[in-house]
């Protein structure tokens, strides 16, 4: 039997991602793991994985785009679901950055909250340059130390993050800085009364594809990205299909229904919007425009709601649509807080001041709906 060894050279830090989605016997995944704790002192950039080849059926290790939905399941002891909703704020505590996080600080105390769910565009101007890029602890350990915000983070990837290091912002190693950070590009959150489902919407965007600009975009992962995107809608289809939670709450970095600087994301209008509707989808949130904003379509159930003003706001007024009404707008800093039972869900959207602005709240039972 011919025997070749071939290398190849794949990032550091995706290595378990993409040895995990291949068909591999356990053994082979078992001695590539074992080389890769073995060659820790290599870069940071480059990892070489030697791939034997038997006579003429060669064995890749290809670029396969994945974008299964991984579980995670969130206890939660009081028969109620709270959390706080922030978006587009790593900025080292500038732009009212840590007056927001001080803020952040005193609803999550009073509202007891079960964790913090964070909108995209973590790390500006381009994300993070590595796992060890002192940006993490700047804009996020050491800005959000309030008590009442040492809970689990779960956060999605924005248009900023993919201009840096993605893989650094997935990576496991960041946990050991911080354990409350969990980002994933799409996955599940399951609690006792609610599911989350956070939707990686970068690569739906045919602007930072197409006309990119001056920008560099870490499409590790994502290529080729019709196939990942399809993927993708294909598991967000089949979650949201079995999913028998009472409220259902959908996370994406960028707006579907927005009056903000932004306007409607058409992309996502085309492609993850039939889904929301056709499953019932209960809440859309996202950041992307710094502001805080209430959306709702006389065509639809869904509530859309903005909370992309972390720290740096554009103090920009809202444009009209020609299909939705605006419940609530604030060009502002501040964030959002969200309480389910079985029965009822009420958001609040706070200033950067900690000011209620404006309060909203729904009974399953009764299909009724106020502001408050």
């Amino acid at each position: 039997m011919n025997h070749n060894i071939q290398i190849l050279a794949i990032d550091k830090y995706s290595v378990q991602n993409h040895i995990n989605i291949l068909n591999f016997p356990q053994d082979f995944v078992k001695a590539v793991s074992k080389l890769a704790g073995m060659i820790n002192h290599l870069s940071n950039k480059t990892l070489f994985i030697l791939v034997l080849n038997f006579g003429l059926c060669t064995l890749l290790v290809p670029v396969q785009v994945s974008a299964r939905l991984q579980r995670l399941h969130h206890q939660i002891n009081n028969g109620s679901l709270s959390f706080l909703a922030i978006g587009d704020w790593g900025r080292k505590g500038w732009y009212n950055q840590s007056q927001v996080a001080v803020q952040m600080g005193i609803i999550a105390d009073k509202l007891d909250i079960d964790f913090v769910v964070s909108t995209g565009d973590n790390f500006y101007d381009d994300g993070l340059t590595g796992v060890d890029d002192p940006a993490f602890d700047e804009s996020f350990k050491y800005v959000y130390a309030a008590p009442s915000l040492q809970k689990q983070w779960y956060t999605v990837l924005g248009n900023h993050d993919y201009r840096g290091d993605v893989e650094a912002q997935l990576a496991p190693m960041l946990r050991e800085r911080d354990n409350r950070w969990r980002c994933l590009r799409s996955f599940i959150v399951n609690t006792d009364i609610a599911e989350l489902f956070f939707v990686d919407t970068t690569p739906f965007v045919n602007m930072y594809f197409d006309d990119p600009k001056d920008h560099q975009y870490d499409w590790r992962g994502i290529v080729p990205r019709e196939v990942y995107v399809t993927n993708l809608l294909k598991d967000l289809r089949s979650a949201l299909s079995e999913s028998k939670a009472k409220w259902k709450i959908v996370v994406g970095h960028h707006g579907i229904r927005t009056t903000g600087h932004h306007c409607d994301t058409p992309e996502l209008v085309t492609h993850l919007l039939p889904l929301l509707e056709e499953y019932e989808v209960d809440f859309y949130i996202n950041g992307h425009d710094h502001c805080l904003e209430h959306v709702a379509c006389q065509d639809s159930k869904i509530r859309f709601l903005t909370s992309g003003a972390g720290s740096k706001a554009w103090l920009e007024e809202n444009k009209p649509h020609d299909s939705c009404g605006v419940k609530f707008f604030h060009h502002g800093q501040g964030f959002m807080s969200m309480k389910l039972t079985k029965n009822t869900a009420r958001f609040v959207f706070y200033d950067v001041f900690g000011k209620s602005l404006h309060r909203w709240k729904t009974s399953l039972k009764k299909q009724l709906h106020t502001s408050i």
